[in-house]
This record gives C-alpha cells, structure tokens and sequence, in this order.
C-alpha cells in the first residue's frame, strides 16, 4: 500500500483549490474529496479528505456557505468592515 498522505498537506491542496476558483466555482465537500482522489489517487481515502476539510473549518481557513446547497469557500469579508482611509 502507498504512502498516505498527510491530513495537512491535503488541507493546504484543498485551500489552494477553493482559493484559485473563489468567485468562478464553488466547491462541495464531495467535489474536494474527489479532487484528492484524482490528484493523489490511492493515497488519499475518504478519511483524510474529511479529516482535512474539518481541519479548514475549524481553522477558520475556509467556511461552510449554503446556497441551495452546503458549499466551501473562503471567508468573506464585509465591505464594512474594511475602512476606506
């Protein structure tokens, strides 16, 4: 059996994916899990993928948004809370 790869280092491929695709794809849990798994095949299994995604949420990292569905993304941040100065 291969190597596993770290819950770490799956989390920051995940962040880098919601990241890159912020404004242009949204994704769901089920579209990151399955990203890892095409990325690093039999590596990764469905536990590290959700050990990882828990790992972004309760980081603060990323966030869970709902729009007709459950949704990752990273946080937004309010137009008042930035200050023109």
């Amino acid at each position: 059996m291969p190597d596993m790869v770290s819950v770490a280092e799956v989390a920051d491929t995940m962040f880098k994916l919601v990241k890159q695709a912020a404004g242009l794809k949204k994704y769901k849990a089920m579209d990151l899990e399955k990203a890892m798994r095409e990325l690093y095949g039999d590596r990764v299994d469905k536990a590290v993928s959700k050990a990882a995604i828990k790992e972004l949420i309760d980081s603060g990292r990323c966030v869970y948004t709902y729009f007709g569905g459950s949704y990752i993304e990273i946080p937004h941040t309010e137009a008042a809370a930035n200050p023109q100065g």
